[in-house]
């Protein structure tokens, strides 16, 4: 079982290219997850890197380890302070009536027996904020580069199908499946995190095969 791709290394942190199809936390069904790899991670130290936030299974790329607990801390607050900036690649089944643009929808979690659980927008929720921009069309799909300024459960996802009114294709809960792809395609290009007095944490995740065989290319899009 070969590890994730590992893009960023140092004394207290990792960035891996989470391959899509990975779940970070153990399905309820079994099966592998990222947990798996967690002892090949090590690389030397005694601890197993922990996972500071998350990606659905779906979405590859940039996920950040912390090599110990004090690195939890540090970087469990600069989330809270906002001192983390993602950017994501996604594919949008549609085109967009505009070039760029920025959605705010505050976000609540509904279930039902029929669906079963997810995200959708409710003035009671929780605040939610995207920024936006078209970076290519083929065929009809348009290659998104999102800059999500929160972090809630399905946010850019809920985001496309709501607020630029076309969905990620593929997505089988806010869009529907797709033949031409295998999963919701939603990319972690880039991650950067301030560490106050300590060089910045940067990182960039290739874009996956799967989206550049839908015609897109890899421009160092999110490298800045």
């Amino acid at each position: 079982m070969t590890p994730p791709q590992i893009l960023f290394e140092d004394g207290e942190a990792l960035v891996i290219n989470k391959p899509a199809g990975l779940p970070v936390d153990r399905p309820k069904r079994g099966g592998i997850c990222l947990e798996d790899h967690l002892d090949a991670l090590r690389l030397g130290f005694m601890r197993q890197p922990i996972p500071v936030h998350r990606l659905d299974t779906d979405t590859s790329g940039c996920l950040l380890l912390a090599r110990n607990p004090k690195a939890v801390k540090r970087f469990a607050k600069a989330f809270e302070e906002k001192a983390v900036t993602k950017r994501y690649l996604g594919i949008l089944a549609g085109l967009p009536e505009e070039q760029e643009g920025r959605v705010e929808l505050p976000l609540a979690k509904i279930s039902s027996k029929e669906r079963g659980w997810r995200m959708v927008p409710d003035p009671n929720g929780k605040a939610s904020a995207t920024g936006w921009s078209l970076k290519d069309a083929q065929e009809g799909l348009a290659l998104i580069e999102f800059s999500p300024e929160t972090g809630r459960t399905h946010q850019i996802r809920v985001h496309a199908e709501c607020g630029i009114e076309k969905a990620l294709l593929g997505d089988p809960i806010y869009g529907q499946r797709d033949a031409r792809v295998k999963r919701t395609m939603l990319h972690a290009s880039a991650i950067i995190v301030k560490r106050g007095n300590k060089p910045d944490i940067v990182a960039a995740a290739p874009m996956p095969a799967d989206f550049v065989g839908l015609g897109f290319q890899d421009d160092g899009l999110s490298e800045d």
